[in-house]
C-alpha cells in the first residue's frame, strides 16, 4: 500500500507542473484594475485631483466593459462558463476550505468566481453612478449611492484580499505570482496554448493612451488667482 501511495505522489509530481492559465489580457486587467480602483478611491475627496479621479473612474468602466467581453471569447480560464458555478459548488467548496483540504481548481475556485461576478457589477455600479453624479444628472441620493458602492468594493476587496492569503496556504501556491507570471500547477492538458501578448500589449496601450489624452486636454489654469479675477481684468483692460 505505501509503493501504491509513493507510486501516486510520484505520478502526480511528474504530471501537476507549473504551466500557464492566465492570459496576458486577465493579468493586465486585473492590476490595472488594482491601480484604478485604489487611485479613484484615495482621490474621491480631493477637488484638486477630481480629473485623476474621473479619469481613473473612465479606466474602471473600460476594464469592466473589456473583461465582461473577455469573459464570454476570452481563453480557457478567463470564460464566465469555465469558472462561475452553482451556489451549491461555492458552499461545498467554502466547506472544503475551512476543513484545511480545500478542492483543487487550476482556474478561478468556486468562492473567487463568485468575488470576482460581485466585483465586476459592483464597479458597473459605482462608475455609472459616479459618471451620473459628474454629470449632475442626480441628486444627493446618487452621490451617496456612489459612496457607498465604493465602500463596499473596498470591502469585498479585502475580503478577496484575505481569502487570497489564505488559499495560497492551504494550496500551497502563491496565487499573487500566478497573476504575475500567469502560472499555477496543473497537468499540461489544463495549460492555455497562447498567452496573448499582443492582445494584453494593445490594453495597456489604450489604457496609457487614454490617460495621456486626458492630461493634455485638462485645463491649465493658475490656481493663486481664481478664473472669476482673470475674466474681470479682461473686461477692465478692454474698456481701458
Amino acid at each position: 500500500m505505501n509503493t501504491m501511495s509513493a507510486s501516486r505522489a510520484e505520478a502526480t509530481q511528474h504530471t501537476h507542473r507549473r504551466i500557464l492559465v492566465w492570459d496576458l489580457p486577465v493579468r493586465i486587467f486585473h492590476w490595472l484594475l488594482v491601480l484604478g480602483f485604489a487611485g479613484a478611491f484615495l482621490t474621491a475627496e480631493s477637488e484638486r485631483w477630481r480629473l485623476v479621479h474621473v479619469t481613473l473612474g473612465y479606466t474602471v468602466a473600460g476594464l469592466v466593459a473589456f473583461r465582461v467581453l473577455w469573459g464570454l471569447v476570452g481563453t480557457r480560464h478567463a470564460r464566465f462558463a469555465s469558472f462561475v458555478r452553482s451556489p451549491k459548488a461555492v458552499l461545498r467548496y467554502l466547506a472544503s476550505l475551512l476543513g484545511g483540504r480545500p478542492e483543487p481548481y487550476v482556474g478561478h475556485n468556486p468562492a473567487g468566481a463568485l468575488a470576482i461576478v460581485a466585483l465586476l457589477a459592483l464597479a458597473l455600479a459605482v462608475t455609472s453612478s459616479g459618471w451620473a453624479t459628474y454629470s449632475d444628472m442626480g441628486g444627493e441620493w446618487l452621490e451617496e449611492l456612489h459612496e457607498g458602492g465604493a465602500n463596499a468594493m473596498l470591502a469585498l476587496v479585502g475580503v478577496h484580499i484575505a481569502a487570497v492569503v489564505l488559499s495560497s496556504l492551504l494550496h500551497c501556491e502563491n496565487l499573487v505570482r500566478a497573476m504575475v507570471d500567469g502560472r499555477k500547477r496543473g497537468t499540461p492538458d489544463d495549460a492555455i496554448r497562447s498567452p496573448r501578448i499582443l492582445l494584453g500589449v494593445l490594453l495597456l496601450a489604450a489604457v496609457l493612451g487614454f490617460w495621456g489624452l486626458q492630461w493634455r486636454e485638462a485645463p491649465v489654469a493658475d490656481a493663486t488667482v481664481p478664473a472669476e479675477a482673470v475674466k474681470h481684468d479682461d473686461r477692465h483692460s478692454d474698456d481701458d
